[in-house]
């Protein structure tokens, strides 16, 4: 089961408007955008991304680049948090802990996280990073470990 469907039974999410407000947030972030990347799960305390395999966005032997992995696992634990914040309030990565496991060499990246521990100023969350193969098998490539200060706007 993934990360997106896991952690909502034991989540209770301190904005109903949840959703929508993480939605606008990624919506306006440019480098995602930029990117490509999209929301394909949300629920409280979790959020699955995907990001299609693009030859500008690998390393030298064609893998997706590190680079991007932890950007894509980082914003997917990031959108998990933000799911459990109350509202207006906002988190920013104050450290990540990166494994990567296995060379992410695939069509798809897919990041699915969790929300660990919830917390009004610190927020635990791990995101699972995947590559799917052209026949839609999946393989594990990293994961992160994300703790996230909550603050707010203003």
């Amino acid at each position: 089961m993934s990360a997106a469907g896991t952690a909502s039974a034991a989540m209770t999410p301190r904005n109903p408007d949840y959703a929508a407000d993480v939605r606008a947030v990624f919506a306006s972030q440019a480098f995602l955008q930029h990117l490509g990347a999209e929301i394909v799960a949300l629920a409280p305390g979790s959020c699955e991304l995907h990001l299609p395999y693009r030859e500008s966005w690998s390393q030298q032997h064609g893998f997706f680049h590190g680079g991007i992995i932890t950007t894509l696992a980082d914003n997917a634990a990031g959108a998990a948090a933000f799911t459990m914040m109350e509202k207006g309030a906002y988190g920013v990565t104050a450290d990540i802990k990166m494994s990567f496991l296995a060379p992410a060499k695939g069509e798809l990246l897919i990041a699915r996280a969790r929300v660990v521990k919830p917390g009004r100023s610190l927020t635990v969350a791990e995101a699972d990073v995947y590559v799917r193969a052209a026949d839609g098998a999946e393989r594990h490539a990293a994961t992160a470990l994300v703790s996230l200060v909550g603050s707010r706007l203003g």
